[in-house]
């Protein structure tokens, strides 16, 4: 993973053998080695460690995820479930990366809204007859 400086730069992390039950707001990057659950909303990165176990609804603009993650999934710019990955559930994201040997089960739903109104814009248009 290439970062750009500052990108990237984690902001607060939950360790691994730590719990946390409730609600996670943020801006910029946030990291999980540990136990999560509820909700996690934020305007970065969000970062699932290998040993992280995460069951929550997540709104965010990128998720890493090399842990495992049960929940409703939606993230604005990027999914990428890294080879030790295993998600759980539904996902709403415009670019989904799986790496061989990462696990997905569940809904994927690719969304871009320039893609999705010219669809829109496709499926309007009357077919063309030889009569």
């Amino acid at each position: 993973m290439t970062r750009r400086k500052g990108e990237n730069e984690v902001k607060a992390f939950l360790g691994k053998g730590t719990e946390f039950d409730g609600k996670l707001m943020f801006g910029g990057s946030v990291r999980v080695d540990g136990n999560f659950k509820g909700e996690v909303s934020g305007s970065g990165a969000f970062i699932v460690g290998d040993v992280a176990n995460i069951e929550a609804d997540i709104l965010v603009d990128s998720l890493l995820v090399s842990g495992r993650v049960c929940g409703s999934i939606e993230v604005r710019k990027k999914v990428e479930i890294y080879s030790t990955g295993r998600i759980l559930g539904s996902i709403k994201t415009p670019v989904l990366v799986v790496q061989e040997g990462a696990v997905f089960e569940g809904n994927c739903q690719m969304v871009n809204e320039g893609r999705d109104k010219n669809a829109e814009a496709e499926r309007s248009v009357e077919p063309v007859t030889g009569d």
